[in-house]
């Protein structure tokens, strides 16, 4: 072995093993990649399709509302002859027009929603002929030949008819949208299928080069030669895993940003339809009241309760859950961000740096009645001051938010370099948290003990990654009732390479 090349090559069973490895592992990438480019493109063929649904129920929905509005307004006028009912039933008579015109449309690439639509527009047509009719007679003083036309032709029957046909073409609407769900779960299970799969040949790939790499490193290990060899190879090893490692974080930091952004696509069209129901429920609860005072006899307490609190209820709901989808798509963007943003290391005082976090949140701090001590002198580091800033800022406002309810609160910061490494307390005695929290803390969307704080659960992951970034760690020492210390381990100099 001494002086003989230790360099495996293309022709040895090593090399070819390798290659192999490689061959096969970005086999399975490219096929996970490709696979999840086409989910992702079904995906959004679904939810273009979901949306377009979505649609025609909301427009079926304010036609049938229309409808109905013309037709209480017609009893109303032939009931009290007043000029408002017939008011309601012109505008309704205005508004239904287009919305129909509309349905129309968007019903027509379906066959099956032809022949109903049809219905549709024949029966619309014969029922505001006779509503008209009804509602001349009236104007010409002949209110009780309106009432006797109205019993005879059974309007109450038309509309009735009208009910069933949009209640055929609703389930026809979501019969379409179960087909497409189950399109898209299929499509869901191929893909987890073929990253399983994928990953499993990654997994079979690693042990592989694992074991190759292990036997071959102790094929070097019996010259002096072959292990200076080897020590050179684990160098340049450990240079390419840590660039892998780079390029995979900027992969994941790329694809949250993307994902986030096309969760935001939905987000906006569900709040959009959310603010047309709000409009459409305004009207309605206008003509309940209207109804109650005037005619209170045809309002039933199902369709009372529904405009007055099962709709805006409903709506509520949507909106806070929008709002809080919408504050963690936020968060993930900023993270995101943050990520991709360039180190910059200058020298900062860690004390004056405390001092300044506490001066701009002071207002917060003394609103809370805690008082804050920062540990004087603290040493000079090499860092990125706006990292930096935003890790010191959530660890203190954190410190000062979760108070113990029996005690005045203190936080106390301190800073010490020992062994290379610059430490940087936050230390609280506040409610404390619960040892098998400790690192679920710092996951993203994780939090501990009482939730009567907002938060989504964002700061200390974000704290985490930032630490991270600067080539640091954050841990926590706590006991629940006896306050919190939260340590920042960071190099006293952060160097180009790093940042």
């Amino acid at each position: 072995m001494q002086g003989a090349s230790t360099t495996p090559s293309a022709e040895s069973p090593i090399g070819r093993i390798l290659i192999a490895a490689m061959v096969t592992g970005f086999l399975a990438l490219l096929i996970a990649a490709a696979t999840a480019g086409y989910a992702l493109q079904q995906g959004n063929r679904h939810t273009d399709w979901v949306i377009h649904t979505y649609r025609v129920e909301s427009v079926l929905t304010e036609v049938r509302r229309l409808v109905e509005q013309k037709e209480t307004a017609r009893r109303g006028y032939m009931l009290a002859g007043t000029r408002p009912f017939l008011d309601s039933f012109d505008q309704a008579s205005a508004a239904l027009a287009p919305r129909v015109a509309e349905l129309h449309a968007l019903t027509a690439d379906n066959p099956n929603q032809r022949a109903p639509m049809a219905e549709v527009l024949r029966r619309l047509a014969a029922l505001d002929a006779v509503q008209r009719m009804t509602n001349s007679l009236v104007d010409q003083g002949r209110g009780a030949e309106a009432l006797r036309r109205f019993r005879g032709d059974s309007g109450l029957e038309r509309v009735r008819r009208l009910r069933e046909t949009f209640q055929t073409m609703a389930h026809e609407e979501r019969r379409l949208l179960n087909l497409r769900d189950a399109e898209q779960s299929a499509n869901r299970r191929m893909f987890s299928v073929v990253v399983v799969v994928a990953g499993l040949l990654l997994v079979l790939v690693t042990l592989i080069s694992f074991l190759t790499v292990r036997r071959y490193t102790r094929e070097l290990g019996e010259s002096r030669d072959a292990l200076s060899t080897l020590n050179a190879t684990l160098e340049e090893q450990v240079t390419e895993r840590t660039a892998d490692l780079a390029l995979a974080n900027e992969e994941i930091q790329r694809f949250a940003y993307i994902v986030s952004h096309d969760l935001r696509s939905p987000l906006v069209n569900v709040m959009g339809f959310t603010a047309e129901l709000s409009a459409a429920a305004q009207p309605l609860a206008e003509l309940i009241d209207r109804a109650e005072a005037e005619a209170p006899q045809i309002v039933t307490e199902e369709a009372r309760l529904a405009a007055r609190e099962d709709l805006p209820e409903a709506i509520g709901f949507i909106r806070t859950s929008t709002a809080k989808m919408d504050r963690l798509i936020n968060a993930i963007l900023k993270l995101s961000r943050e990520g991709r943003r360039v180190l910059a290391p200058e020298m900062i005082a860690l004390d004056q740096l405390a001092e300044q976090i506490t001066d701009a949140i002071r207002h917060v701090i003394d609103d809370r009645g805690v008082t804050v001590t920062i540990e004087r002198p603290m040493p000079v580091i090499v860092s990125d001051r706006i990292a930096l800033e935003q890790i010191l800022s959530n660890l203190i406002e954190n410190a000062t938010k979760y108070r113990h309810p029996t005690r005045a609160a203190e936080v106390h910061i301190s800073a010490e370099e020992t062994r290379g490494r610059v430490i940087v307390a936050v230390r609280d005695n506040g409610r404390g948290i619960d040892p098998r929290d400790h690192q679920r803390i710092f996951d993203l969307f994780r939090r501990s003990g009482q939730q009567d704080q907002p938060g989504e659960g964002i700061g200390l992951a974000h704290v985490r990654a930032l630490a991270y970034r600067l080539g640091g760690t954050i841990s926590v020492e706590s006991q629940l009732g006896e306050g919190a210390t939260f340590f920042l381990s960071l190099p006293p100099s952060l160097s180009i390479e790093s940042a």
